[in-house]
């Protein structure tokens, strides 16, 4: 069951079409194992067809939104939908085998790959990282955004515990240590505005490295 999710806002963006391909995708790979983030996108939706066939009748109140997803939850939590190895959107990009890809490793317990050249046009960074089961990322924070939807395994920071299809957006304010939880390598998605940046003694050295 995941038990963290995108904000109301980017699941506006994402319902109207706003949000870059690499950005919706971790939103679409979220969305494939949430039921509650499902009916939420579902409202909003609705909203924006309700909203299109009355704009030249009736203007909607700026508080519409807000009511209408106060309403959803208030409402019992969907039943959990079960994880299934099925990798939808991804497997399109990459295949279905996440453990066979061409890793590079960056440091210690931490391997990348780099698969911006999959989305031309764009601006942002987009990777797939894995820390070996155990392992530890070195503690560090952002120059910029920082979207993550966990793939495979779990991994823990000061913020808890980020289990498969969980989503997560970080910013510069944000400094953190991943640690991925002993049985099964980690692997996650990543959407970066920026490079991330190193904090600790030794990884400032590295960081000239770091793209």
């Amino acid at each position: 069951m995941t038990n963290h999710h995108p904000d109301s806002l980017m699941l506006m963006e994402y319902s109207a079409g706003n949000l870059s391909e690499p950005h919706a995708l971790c939103i679409r790979l979220h969305l494939d194992q949430c039921a509650h983030c499902r009916s939420r996108v579902d409202a909003l939706d609705s909203l924006g067809a309700v909203m299109m066939e009355q704009q030249s009748h009736v203007a909607v109140a700026e508080s519409t939104f807000d009511s209408i997803m106060a309403r959803i939850d208030s409402e019992p939590e969907p039943r959990p939908v079960s994880p299934t190895p099925r990798r939808s959107a991804l497997s399109k990009l990459l295949g279905d085998d996440l453990d066979g890809l061409p890793w590079k490793r960056q440091l210690r317990d931490v391997s990348v790959l780099d698969i911006t050249d999959r989305f031309p046009d764009q601006d942002d960074q987009v990777i797939l990282q894995k820390l070996c089961a155990g392992g530890k990322a070195p503690v560090h924070t952002h120059r910029g955004e920082e979207t993550t939807v966990v793939l495979q395994g779990a991994f823990a920071d000061n913020r808890g515990v980020f289990n498969q299809w969980d989503f997560v957006v970080l910013g510069q304010e944000d400094e953190h240590k991943p640690v991925a939880l002993e049985g099964d390598d980690c692997i996650t998605l990543s959407v970066l505005s920026a490079p991330l940046k190193l904090t600790g003694t030794f990884g400032r050295l590295l960081n000239p490295f770091i793209r």
